[in-house]
């Protein structure tokens, strides 16, 4: 009976309660969804490199050796030499290394130099292996494999031929014009800057910029990769890479490099945050007015409840369970349409921006957000529930 009335008082006031109705749900759902980008991105950022005990590169800030060699982002860092690369990687703790060079581009996307074993030992998310959605690895110094941003983006397929540039720019000024590259694969989308790589062998870079030799090892590589055969020596190789002699190197733990990131954009996390509160306070707020105006409507309807029987403390309780109706159908819209958005958009958030946000928004997060959601609104419905409690209490 209770929740009947209620059903019905809103029935009798469809407009005004769709339109607040209208702006609760847009409210709620941009604040999940930041909530929710912000936690994904976080997400998907420390999957990039599941794998990866340790990244070694020329010294440099941990962040910008970080973001240039994993997510090729950030000011380009100095070489190491392949000596150097090959007598860290000989030490009995490294399980397994992923040498990496950086410099050239196709079409605005990064060139990536490595060898086989990035394909044998390079892993994201939970551990999963890269997973070829066509074709094959490179076996010769002209062949390339492509992630799956670029071969959308540019329609290619095995069997294409592709030309790199020097630097990087999207406009192809300086082309390596006498070495063309045969597409030998295309990589499954993985959500991570591997998406939107061009990846060759060393052999191949080598080729490109010394066409007579491009047979034997690089003279030097970006940085590399290491997986300790147990991570208890993790800090012990580190000490040893960052006292290395022979050359001026260092060792970086990924995580570690990605906490100094977050400390960085806290800030803007922060606002992002207080944005969505604004937002929703301001729904909220008007869901607050649109009742306080109807009290002075519904006399006829208190004064029908009051000779009904009905106490002042059942009317402040209605208009409260009002609010809760409301909320609770803005909120189930909200989560309906987010969720929607995020797994329609899922592909084109990977493939565009390399980031892997999950459609799953049912978490834990979400259910704390949608409780103090809940709570925001009967705290500021009470206003409007003590002014029809008062109007009930007059003779």
């Amino acid at each position: 009976m209770f929740l009947k009335i209620a059903y019905k008082s809103l029935i009798d006031r469809k407009t005004s309660v769709v339109m607040t109705l209208l702006a609760l749900i847009v409210s709620i759902s941009v604040l999940i969804s930041v909530e929710h980008i912000r936690v994904q991105t976080k997400e998907s950022f420390a999957s990039t490199v599941s794998g990866a005990d340790l990244i070694i590169g020329a010294r440099t800030g941990s962040l910008n050796l970080l973001l240039y060699s994993v997510f090729r982002v950030g000011a380009p860092t100095n070489n190491i030499s392949w000596s150097t690369y090959e007598d860290i990687s000989a030490s009995d703790e490294i399980k397994w290394s992923i040498p990496l060079s950086l410099g050239d581009s196709h079409k605005g996307y990064r060139v990536l130099g490595t060898n086989q074993d990035y394909f044998r030992y390079f892993s994201y998310g939970a551990k999963h292996p890269l997973i070829f959605a066509d074709g094959r690895e490179f076996s010769d110094a002209f062949e390339v494999v492509l992630g799956s941003a670029v071969a959308r983006e540019l329609g290619y397929s095995p069997g294409s031929e592709i030309l790199l540039s020097h630097g990087i720019s999207s406009a192809d000024f300086n082309l390596h014009k006498g070495s063309p590259f045969t597409v030998t694969g295309v990589l499954e989308p993985t959500g991570t800057p591997v998406d939107q790589t061009v990846h060759v062998s060393l052999q191949g870079l080598k080729a490109i910029h010394n066409s007579a030799q491009y047979t034997g090892d690089p003279e030097s590589i970006t940085a590399f990769m290491v997986a300790l055969k147990s991570r208890i020596g993790v800090f012990s190789l580190q000490r040893t890479v960052n006292n290395y002699k022979a050359e001026p190197v260092m060792a970086i733990l990924p995580g570690v490099a990605l906490s100094e990131l977050w400390q960085m954009m806290g800030i803007l996390e922060q606002t992002l945050r207080f944005i969505g509160v604004l937002v929703l306070l301001s729904a909220l707020l008007g869901l607050s007015a649109m009742l306080l105006s109807s009290v002075r409507e519904r006399r006829h309807e208190i004064q029908l409840l009051r000779m009904a029987g009905a106490s002042p403390f059942y009317l402040f309780l209605l208009s409260e369970l009002e609010v809760l109706l409301i909320t609770l159908a803005g909120l189930c819209a909200s989560l309906l349409f987010v969720w929607l958005a995020f797994a329609l958009g899922q592909g084109y958030l990977a493939g565009a921006f390399g980031i892997n946000i999950s459609a799953d928004i049912f978490t834990l997060n979400t259910l704390v957000l949608s409780l103090i959601v809940v709570g925001s609104a009967l705290l500021t419905g009470a206003l409007p529930a003590l002014a029809m409690y008062i109007r009930a209490r007059r003779p």
